[in-house]
């Protein structure tokens, strides 16, 4: 087996429709894969479908993950079709920003069921199809996306997303620990600044400055994000569980 070879496997990847989750489906489908996306809308699906296609095989099922009984159907829907789950990638997500005084109760609610609650019901959901691809050679891989925002305090007041990304960094360490006894190993992607439609207005204002804040010098571009998930997804990292792995150009580090 090539080191970076994705033949053969399924992967399931939420939010896939755009931004970093295509990038990664993008990328898993290039390796070799077979990629279900998933999103709140079913034209957006077919959309996203539409353009990944050329690269693999690849189908969307619509859902709203922020609901238990969602991510319940989400998984029935997928081992409808197959046995095995090779592969989740949980980065479905959501942001807001307002000041101090202002932040509405209900935004925090939003992004912790999306951003935190709803990979922990996820990866719950879909354990016996991982189980069911596992081996203690070649483990089942859950790829979480957190954010460096969950590794610093964040310029802007984005209260509820910032902790909900240092939940999902702390919540990959425990399941890591839990499932790494059943061949299932867990890990997190922390992304620095990527071109999406969540960073859109952010990276019109203020891109270049952030740009600079990289000892690289860039934004993040859709391989650099997709080669990490590859490589976490892969039998080159078969023996890594737990790391949460920042992809920002050495913001991080720097900061």
């Amino acid at each position: 087996m090539a080191l970076f070879d994705l033949t053969g496997k399924v992967a399931v990847v939420t939010g896939g429709t755009r931004g970093i989750g295509m990038m990664i489906a993008r990328g898993l489908l290039d390796a070799g894969a077979k990629v279900y996306i998933s999103s709140r809308k079913a034209e957006t699906g077919k959309a996203a479908v539409a353009e990944l296609s050329p690269h693999g095989d690849v189908i969307s099922i619509p859902a709203d993950i922020s609901s238990e009984t969602e991510c319940q159907r989400l998984a029935a829907e997928v081992g409808d079709h197959e046995r095995n789950l090779h592969i989740l990638v949980n980065n479905a997500g959501a942001t807001w920003g307002a000041p101090l005084e202002e932040f509405p109760a209900s935004a925090w609610d939003k992004v912790l069921a999306l951003n935190l609650k709803a990979p922990f019901l996820l990866t719950r959901a879909f354990l016996p199809m991982l189980e069911t691809a596992a081996s203690a050679d070649d483990p089942a891989r859950v790829i979480n996306i957190g954010s460096i925002d969950g590794l610093r305090v964040p310029d802007l007041e984005t209260y509820s997303y910032s902790a909900s990304k240092a939940g999902i960094h702390q919540l990959t360490r425990v399941l890591a620990k839990q499932l790494g006894p059943r061949h299932i190993t867990v890990n997190a992607i922390a992304p620095g600044p990527f071109q999406s439609k969540m960073t859109a207005a952010t990276l019109e204002q203020f891109g270049d400055i952030i740009a600079a804040r990289s000892p690289l010098g860039r934004i993040g571009r859709p391989d650099d994000v997709a080669g990490t998930a590859i490589y976490l997804a892969s039998r080159a990292g078969a023996y890594t569980t737990g790391a949460i792995i920042p992809v920002d150009g050495g913001i991080w580090a720097a900061h």
